[in-house]
């Protein structure tokens, strides 16, 4: 009796509150494409879209969703991307929110923010010899943490693990990266054009071509992260673990990346460790505790926690 009381109370109380839980879409049963559920009307936001084991295309994420694999679901193709390169997600406005776990994916760029795009969740995924894993373009409050990233590939440019930058002149900030793992190969093209570096993770502000870069880029933290890379050709193209760069910024007074805690992450088995552009940028980030080159003072572990900027 008392049992039965509790969970009409329980019923009762979920009601009265609004709560409400999303449904399960099956990948191909209900729908044949991730990208048909997320244009249906019948997927709302906060639905899960669960992708059934073998090789699917990705989708353009519109929605609040959760995408998530069972059984090591591929994602192998996707969106056009401009520069001839296959996507696996690209997120728009209206992605706030989604949440995209428990993939393998191995298209070009796998995890794009096409949107300015915030509080993202990349989480469980593996990234097979991407050119570039996750991108995170302009967007704050993203979680990306327990993923594996094995390989990477350039093409005149990529090589990338881990992206956090900007070029569109906002604020990209709080952002989370940890616990994950950047290893393998960077594979460089025949004929690349060289003259850059691949990285494991990167935060970057990108003033090149006249893009407005940012007004910064702050407050993020990468912490607890594995990056084990070496380059096939590092005479052409070499590797960094971990690089804080602003790219061709205007003026050298002024710094945009700033105030961003970098620790607790092994950094052993890649040669080029950490690379600050310019060098001055360590000095106005929270660089410590790292297994490898361990760049700062030992900071106390509170300021590489939540909040502890």
């Amino acid at each position: 009796m008392c049992r039965q009381i509790g969970y009409l109370f329980a019923v009762t109380l979920l009601l009265s509150t609004g709560v409400s839980f999303g449904a399960t879409w099956q990948i191909p049963g209900d729908f044949p494409t991730i990208q048909a559920a997320i244009d249906s009307a019948l997927v709302l936001e906060g639905d899960r879209i669960q992708v059934e084991p073998g090789e699917h295309a990705g989708a353009l994420v519109s929605k609040s969703v959760e995408i998530k694999g069972e059984g090591g679901a591929i994602i192998s193709s996707g969106p056009a991307h401009g520069s001839g390169m296959s996507q696996g997600f690209r997120i728009l406005a209206g992605g706030e929110g989604a949440t995209i776990s428990h993939l393998t994916l191995t298209t070009d760029l796998a995890i794009m923010n096409g949107g300015a795009v915030d509080n993202v969740t990349v989480t469980q995924c593996t990234f097979l010899n991407t050119v570039q894993a996750i991108s995170n373009w302009s967007g704050s409050g993203w979680e990306i943490s327990h993923n594996i990233i094995t390989d990477l590939r350039t093409r005149c440019g990529g090589g990338i693990g881990i992206l956090i930058a900007d070029f569109q002149g906002g604020v990209v900030a709080d952002n989370i990266v940890s616990h994950n793992k950047v290893s393998g190969t960077l594979h460089v093209s025949d004929g690349d054009c060289g003259g850059y570096s691949g990285s494991g993770i990167v935060l970057y502000a990108d003033f090149r071509w006249s893009r407005e870069g940012t007004d910064s880029i702050e407050f993020n933290r990468v912490v607890k992260n594995k990056v084990s890379l070496t380059s096939d050709t590092p005479d052409v193209v070499d590797v960094v673990a971990l690089e804080l760069t602003e790219a061709s910024a205007p003026g050298a007074e002024t710094l945009f990346i700033t105030n961003n805690a970098i620790g607790f992450n092994d950094l052993r088995g890649t040669e080029t460790q950490l690379a600050f552009t310019p060098t001055s940028v360590e000095g106005e980030n929270k660089v410590s505790r790292n297994l490898g080159d361990n760049r700062g003072h030992g900071l106390h572990p509170s300021l590489f926690q939540p909040g502890g900027n």
